[in-house]
């Protein structure tokens, strides 16, 4: 099963770890060296025009991916609901 992530980007459902609200994330200090960490290590992909709203982390052929999505966690959580196995 596919989940729509934005911006024409699809993913695979079971290869979602985390769907993060990035408001939230921005007022932890752990959240953001670890998003620095991963921009350093070209793990991000910026899916958003506009301020992103969600980070979705995946594991795709054994690397870790985050995509920064213009749709909001609550609605990516709903649309994966119970899709992965």
């Amino acid at each position: 099963m596919f989940l729509h992530i934005g911006s024409d980007q699809e993913i695979v459902a079971r290869n979602v770890i985390g769907i993060l609200n990035l408001d939230t994330l921005e007022k932890s200090k752990i959240s953001q060296e670890f998003i620095k960490k991963a921009k350093d290590n070209h793990w991000i992909q910026n899916l958003s025009q506009d301020s992103p709203k969600s980070i979705v982390i995946t594991e795709e052929n054994q690397k870790i991916i985050l995509y920064l999505s213009p749709i909001s966690s609550k609605t990516l959580q709903r649309r994966i609901g119970n899709r992965i196995p």
